[in-house]
Formats: C-alpha cells, sequence, structure tokens
C-alpha cells in the first residue's frame, strides 16, 4: 500500500455492517427522502445505473420528496444529465460535469473491454483509424449504432459492422441524447459526439474517482471501490491519498477508508423501507455486498446479469417486487415474515410507487405474498 503520508487519520475503530449499512444509507439518501433538486442528487448517489431507461425515475423516486417522472426528463432533455457507456462499461445517467472528468478516468477500463469484447472481431481494423473516421462521420450527426456501423463498414468491407460499432462506443467518448433514457423508450439507441455537446472533457483524475465514490458510497475498500467502478489501480491511488483520509477497520478485519467529513449516523438509526429500483446504486457499489444483504439473498437478487427491484426493511434487503403497471399492481416477494407496521409500511410505498409509474390504472393493488425461504 506504500507509506502513509504525515497527517493520515489511521484509526483502529471497528464498523460494524450496521454501521456501515447506515452510512451508506444515508449518502444514498435513503434514510430520508431529499428535496434536493434532480441533478446534484444524481451527482451525490453517485450517479445512476441506466441500462433500462425507467430504472432512473424509480431510483429517485425513492430518494426525493415530491419527484415527478417530468423533473428528469427535462434534466436528460437538456442535457444537464446524459446518458453514456462508463462505469463497469455499462450504461449509466451521470451530470455533465462529472462526465467531462469521468469519462477520461475511464478510458483504460473501456479500452480493455473493448479488447476483450470486440478484439477477435475487429483483428486487422486499425483503432486509431476506425475513432478518426467515427468521429469524422458523427459530426455534427446523430446516428444510430447500427447506421454507424453501417458507415463506418464501407471503408472495411470484410469487418463486422457491429463491433465496429461497439468499439467506437468504448473507444471514443459518445453519447445517448433524448429521447434515449427518457421514461418508457425502446428502440434503437442514437450516438452524438460527447465534445460536441459538452465541449472539452478534462484530464484524468482518478483521486477524484476515490472521493466521489466514498462520499457516495463509503465507508469502503479498495476492492469496493473497483467493484463500483470497473477500474484498476486503485490501491495505489487509495495509498497515495493515505493523508487525506481516514481509516477503519470493519468487523472481518479488513481496512475501510472514508472522507474525513463525511456523515457516519449511529448505527441504531432508523430505517424506512423502500422499494428500490431495477440495478439500484445500493445493490452494486460493493464487492463485498452484506451491509446490505446476506450472501443467500445475494444469490436470489442477484442472477446473471439480473439485479432484481428490491424491498428494503431496516436498511437491508428484505425481499423483491414485481411492478404490473398495466394492472396497477404491485407483487411483493418477503424474504422473511413481515411484521404488521412493516407490512403497512411495504404497501404504502408500493401505492406511492404505482401513482408515480401507473397513474391511469385504476384501481391500485399492492399484494404482500407469503415469505419465501431462503
Amino acid at each position: 500500500m506504500g507509506a502513509r503520508r504525515p497527517g493520515a487519520a489511521a484509526s483502529t475503530e471497528v464498523l460494524g455492517r450496521r454501521a456501515l449499512n447506515r452510512a451508506t444509507l444515508h449518502r444514498q439518501l435513503l434514510l430520508a427522502r431529499s428535496t434536493t433538486a434532480v441533478r446534484e442528487a444524481v451527482e451525490r448517489i453517485g450517479g445512476l445505473n441506466a441500462q433500462h431507461a425507467n430504472d432512473p425515475y424509480l431510483a429517485l423516486h425513492s430518494r426525493l420528496a415530491g419527484f415527478r417522472l417530468a423533473d428528469l426528463t427535462a434534466a436528460i432533455e437538456d442535457r444537464r444529465l446524459v446518458r453514456s457507456c462508463l462505469l463497469r462499461a455499462t450504461q449509466h445517467l451521470v451530470s455533465a460535469t462529472d462526465f467531462r472528468w469521468l469519462r477520461p478516468v475511464l478510458n483504460p477500463l473501456l479500452a480493455r473491454v473493448q479488447r476483450n469484447a470486440f478484439g477477435r472481431r475487429t483483428a486487422g481494423v486499425d483503432l486509431d483509424d476506425l475513432v478518426a473516421d467515427a468521429r469524422a462521420i458523427l459530426a455534427g450527426r446523430t446516428l444510430t449504432r447500427a447506421e454507424l456501423g453501417r458507415l463506418l463498414a464501407q471503408h472495411r468491407p470484410d469487418a463486422d459492422r457491429t463491433a465496429l460499432a461497439w468499439s467506437v462506443q468504448y473507444l471514443l467518448p459518445l453519447l445517448h441524447p433524448a429521447p434515449s433514457g427518457t421514461w418508457d423508450t425502446l428502440g434503437a439507441t442514437p450516438v452524438v459526439l460527447a465534445e460536441e455537446h459538452l465541449g472539452p472533457l478534462g484530464p484524468a483524475d482518478p483521486r477524484r474517482l476515490v472521493s466521489r465514490y466514498l462520499a457516495a458510497f463509503g465507508p469502503a475498500t479498495t476492492a469496493d471501490m473497483r467493484a463500483w467502478s470497473g477500474v484498476s489501480g486503485l490501491r495505489e491511488i487509495v495509498a497515495d491519498m493515505a493523508g487525506e483520509l481516514r481509516t477503519f477497520r470493519d468487523e472481518t478485519g479488513r481496512t475501510v477508508y472514508d472522507l474525513p467529513d463525511a456523515p457516519r449516523p449511529d448505527p441504531d438509526t432508523p430505517a424506512p423501507v423502500r422499494l428500490l429500483a431495477g440495478f439500484d446504486n445500493l445493490l452494486l457499489a460493493h464487492a463485498d455486498r452484506t451491509r446490505i444483504m446476506t450472501d443467500e439473498i445475494r444469490r436470489r437478487v442477484c442472477v446473471g446479469d439480473l439485479i432484481k427491484p428490491t424491498v428494503l426493511v431496516d436498511g437491508m434487503v428484505s425481499g423483491t417486487w414485481h411492478l404490473d403497471r398495466r394492472a396497477g399492481l404491485i407483487t411483493v416477494e418477503p424474504f422473511t415474515r413481515l411484521g404488521p407496521g412493516d407490512t403497512e409500511a411495504v404497501t404504502a410505498e408500493g401505492h406511492r410507487v404505482l401513482r408515480l409509474a401507473a397513474p391511469d390504472a385504476a384501481p391500485h393493488s399492492v399484494q404482500v405474498a407469503r415469505a419465501s425461504a431462503t
């Protein structure tokens, strides 16, 4: 890890799972709904997974008081928030400000993903020439990924046009402009040059990545940081930042890092029931996810590439839920038996989601099934 710098705040204090849980819930706006504006909220919670268009809306709805679908749609349409291939090489929604510094930090990750996923299918293709060609093709234009692949293949007739287009998405900073990423949008994904829409990007600053991660998800280990971002070399970056961070131990003896003045609420702070969206931040931000769910529950919630919508009870994943918008119905499947107060709170949260996501379906219904054994 390297030598500790003068002024580093070393500590042997142990943070138990419940302490880690409450700290992360607080930073994720899940201990109390916030009145923060949409853009600021997205920055505070470290961006939003946006593989499915509706998930960011449901994620913000669980965190913000008075949230409306139009609030997020407007922020996407006016480019306060942008959608792109980012953390872990998956689609995320971040602020335009954060994109400018975050995308350069992720360049090595995305280049590695391109090699692993499409290296064989682009063998013999000059990737620098491919990127230059794509930049010229996209200048002043919005194209779908399929259209871009077709144009790139005109000068590479023997190449796989799908691999060409996907390679460009990893190697060249691109955005997916509205209506992509807005409520209920499906179909082809448009791409534009990020620098045309946002201006020049900044230099890579992995120290900023560490600080912003801890502000949103800490306290955490370097393995957690890597699991969230996909970025390698963070152990060395954290060592270099030793004088700027506090250190603790978790219950297993691992070192966890945090910002010195970051909030760490009392472990006995009440945590309200929440219905989290699929692919929610809270479920994807740590290598060790036992602060929010047991390993047994993780296997039921994280199935292959799917992260199911989940129910939080006392800050822990305690079930899953399914939304049928046409029927105006939410079905909740608890993993453990819920007490009367928790059942009432889950039902109230379900009706709150239905008022947002299925306002025209009436009457609304929330059905809580019998607990299924873990």
